[in-house]
């Protein structure tokens, strides 16, 4: 039976999950509805992706009986309510990462799923591409050894989006980009919290951060690192390092490619016609998408793989870097 979407937001992160739900079996996977706060831009979403219902308002998706499980792609701010709303219709709930703009914001929203027993999941799409079950396997495997060292980089000159360099959009390279390397560094080390974190940053103009450089200890002094930016192209790759070897991860937000100890591998995105997408690799979010639909199918409230726990602890980990980054040092101070 199809799982029944509705997209709540036309912008473009939500024209590519579209897109990718498009692609996928229609006797598995149906959209619904669309809503956006200006009916024109619903009804031209809608009739560019064969949706056949179109909403004004947000309010309206959450209340139709047809929709089972609401995808939200609004701006990061507009993240809890939109989530809340759709928790109080009954509706299961995919909601683009961050969850929150803050672990408050987070920590409301689980406990408003846990409390009415709704699914709720946070859309990191890395996590469910075939290269990082390669990945963690190669790692519980043991062929790079006793973790040593963790380390992950993403970066775009991101500037040209304006709500990228926005600070009332929560805009800045943390939790936009951050976020991926953050994930990547909770999975290899089992989602377990970081004892000490010290971070540095480089500010944009418009207030939000630039580029942000932090490294994360972890209990028995294994420690990982990370950077990110909107400003500069980086390496945007990943990789970890034990006793005995490294694994390594290209592009670090959508890795097709695994190379551990030297031997690679590939995994190719799927092999759909070619559908336009307005940011990279979109047919990678298609991994997504299916695991949501196995989790609902089995009933489940969270999924295995991005627990509502872990949700929060990523929250706490971007939290605690923004607030170190924007401490002024004693030399500051003077």
């Amino acid at each position: 039976m199809a799982l029944r979407w509705g997209i709540l937001s036309a912008g473009l992160i939500a024209n590519d999950f579209t897109t990718a739900l498009s692609t996928l079996p229609r006797s598995e996977h149906q959209v619904v509805a669309v809503a956006a706060r200006d009916l024109s831009r619903a009804k031209e979403f809608a009739r560019k992706h064969d949706i056949p219902k179109a909403y004004g308002s947000y309010e309206e998706l959450a209340k139709d009986s047809n929709v089972e499980i609401v995808y939200i792609g609004t701006q990061h701010p507009q993240h809890k309510s939109s989530v809340l709303l759709c928790l109080a219709a009954g509706k299961a709930v995919l909601c683009e990462k961050p969850m929150g703009v803050n672990a408050a914001e987070v920590r409301e929203m689980v406990a408003e799923a846990r409390s009415r027993g709704l699914f709720l999941m946070e859309a990191i799409w890395t996590r469910f591409f075939p290269a990082v079950d390669a990945l963690k396997s190669a790692l519980a495997q043991g062929l790079v050894g006793d973790l040593r060292v963790a380390r992950a980089e993403f970066g775009y000159n991101l500037t040209h989006f304006p709500r990228a360099i926005d600070a009332a959009q929560a805009g800045g390279s943390l939790l936009d980009l951050g976020i991926y390397c953050v994930q990547f560094i909770s999975m290899v080390f089992n989602g377990q919290r970081p004892e000490k974190i010290s971070a540095v940053a480089r500010f944009y103009e418009t207030g939000v951060d630039d580029t942000v450089s932090v490294l994360l200890q972890y209990p028995g002094g294994v420690h990982a690192s990370f950077t990110s930016s909107i400003t500069a192209q980086l390496s945007n790759m990943a990789f970890v390092s034990g006793t005995k070897g490294i694994a390594q991860i290209h592009k670090t937000w959508c890795p097709t490619e695994l190379v551990v100890n030297g031997e690679r591998q590939e995994f190719p995105l799927p092999q759909v016609s070619k559908k336009a997408y307005n940011f990279p690799d979109g047919e990678g979010m298609t991994y997504e998408a299916k695991h949501v639909r196995e989790c609902l199918r089995k009933g489940l409230k969270e999924s295995p793989v991005i627990t509502l726990a872990e949700s929060e602890l990523l929250a706490d980990i971007l939290e605690e870097v923004g607030k170190v980054i924007r401490t002024p040092s004693p030399q500051d101070k003077s």
